[in-house]
């Protein structure tokens, strides 16, 4: 079973009370259990032509009318702005464990498990450029490269290296999560990092032993800066935090 439809058997039912597919990213918000979440993606549009016969969002303008957990399930599509719709959706549906959350920064768990190792971050995140000091040896693997990253069909030669691994959450988007995850060995650290992250144990199942993604804590202002355009260091001023989940030891 792949880990998307791992994460759709553990939903909660809802319903979907606001979408927002915004320029950087797609927020949804459902109301579930008595409660009002929201739930983020990176928004993806390569594969989006606004005059396709196949559009890239399927019954745009109707959203709202359908069951959240229906909705979730476009995270299954092959239209990478209708994945990133779904994964929103699933974000915003997962059940909330504020009790488990810290605060602790994907960096520094990354700099602490790294030091005198190697470590792969599949995706280049701010932080990659004060990584490359704090640890062994680090590889990037970037689908666009920047100076110093390596291209991402490169993955195959240096994930099974790895003593630490780092993966984007918009792995679960853009479909490579699970290959990615097959490459590693089976002592190494993973974290899954970014605001796309889903913060559910079911990603510990497959191995992970850190999510670092992020929760909404002002729906008003978040949706309105999706709507606008925002990025995620807006967003961040807006009303998101930053949260680190934790596997437990075995």
């Amino acid at each position: 079973m792949s880990v998307i439809e791992a994460l759709l058997a553990t939903l909660p039912p809802g319903r979907v009370e606001a979408v927002c597919i915004g320029a950087f990213w797609t927020a949804v918000v459902v109301e579930t259990n008595g409660t009002r979440q929201c739930g983020l993606a990176a928004t993806h549009y390569p594969d989006a032509r606004h005059d396709s016969d196949a559009p890239a969002v399927r019954d745009a303008g109707t959203l709202l009318e359908r069951d959240a957990r229906a909705l979730a399930e476009r995270a299954r599509s092959t239209s990478l702005m209708e994945v990133a719709l779904g994964l929103a959706t699933i974000n915003a549906l997962l059940p909330k464990h504020p009790y488990a959350w810290t605060n602790v920064n994907a960096e520094e768990v990354i700099a602490r498990d790294g030091a005198g190792k190697r470590v792969v971050v599949v995706g280049h995140f701010p932080f990659v450029s004060r990584l490359r000091e704090r640890v062994g040896t680090l590889w990037v693997l970037e689908q666009q490269p920047r100076p110093g990253d390596l291209p991402s069909h490169q993955a195959a030669r240096v994930i099974p290296q790895a003593d630490v691994l780092a993966i984007s959450g918009t792995t679960l988007i853009n479909h490579t999560f699970d290959a990615l995850m097959a490459l590693r060995r089976p002592e190494t650290r993973v974290l899954v990092v970014g605001p796309s992250t889903p913060l559910s144990p079911v990603l510990f199942d497959v191995g992970v032993h850190f999510l670092s993604g992020a929760i909404v804590e002002n729906i008003e202002a978040v949706m309105r800066g999706v709507s606008q355009g925002a990025t995620f260091r807006q967003l961040h001023r807006l009303g998101v935090r930053l949260v680190t989940l934790e596997r437990m030891p075995d």
